[in-house]
């Protein structure tokens, strides 16, 4: 069943435009696109009226270049065209990615804007995600990413960047309060809605996002004294649960990648 969430708000010129350098990527490089998802502010649910379109796709290429001696980049980058940014991984690059435990796969198959993808590859995709990923290691790229635009939050005093270190740090309570999950939701409301959260820290959300949804630029300043409470106390209960801790054995999520990597690539041909 193919798959395709765009949601009325979006500008249609500008999402025929995505699906025209879809097909152009595809027949340029001669590569299958499995799944093509928006990963910016739109699906993280904090969009400003000039938020750019960010594109990330996932693609298997041919067997022909699979079995070939002469690899060519696992990467495939086009230009930067007014809002409209479209990129993609090579499915056995967002596959390492994952067992090493970067989150980008995981925000991908978690966005709620799909511009283009086969529900059965998603949801298996989803499964192995949620059967190879390492906790401990997904909540730590949330801990240095959202830490690092934390510190640039207030070093700056740009209130949009506020947003940039606040969804890490409720990914980070999202798992704090899922102990048996490694996958949290991308969407910023889902995970408020999905957390016991503290009264003022969600209404000062709701009216910093009202903010953000209806000018091009917030302006500086502090940001709300419960929102910043909330990231610098999360921040730091996540130094702590999510320490570092030894390598783990990877036999297992690597035999779980091949399988569903071949299945994938000679599905492709």
């Amino acid at each position: 069943m193919l798959l395709r969430t765009v949601p009325d708000s979006m500008d249609p010129a500008v999402v025929a435009a995505v699906d025209a350098e879809l097909d152009r990527v595809a027949a340029e490089h001669g590569v299958t696109i499995r799944l093509a998802i928006e990963s910016g502010s739109r699906a993280w649910g904090f969009p400003s009226p000039d938020s750019d379109y960010d594109c990330r796709f996932v693609y298997v290429a041919g067997l022909q270049i699979y079995l070939s001696p002469w690899r060519t980049r696992d990467v495939i980058e086009t230009p930067l065209v007014g809002l409209l940014d479209v990129n993609g991984w090579d499915l056995a690059k967002a596959l390492r990615l994952l067992v090493q435990g970067n989150a980008v796969l995981i925000e991908w198959l978690m966005s709620p804007i799909v511009y283009r993808g086969d529900e059965a590859f998603r949801t298996r995709l989803r499964e192995v995600a949620a059967e190879v990923a390492d906790r401990d290691r997904v909540a730590r790229h949330y801990l240095h990413l959202g830490a690092r635009q934390w510190a640039l939050a207030e070093r700056t005093g740009g209130l949009k960047k506020v947003f940039y270190a606040l969804r890490p740090a409720m990914a980070l309570r999202w798992l704090r309060e899922h102990p048996g999950a490694a996958v949290a939701p991308m969407h910023l409301p889902t995970l408020l809605a999905d957390c016991a959260l503290p009264a003022d820290f969600v209404a000062s959300v709701t009216e910093l996002t009202a903010l953000k949804s209806r000018t091009r630029e917030m302006g500086n300043g502090a940001a709300p004294r419960p929102i910043a409470d909330f990231i610098t106390g999360e921040f730091g209960t996540a130094a702590q649960t999510f320490a570092g801790r030894a390598p783990r054995d990877l036999t297992t999520a690597r035999a779980i990648t091949d399988e569903f990597f071949r299945t994938e690539a000679l599905a492709a041909g």
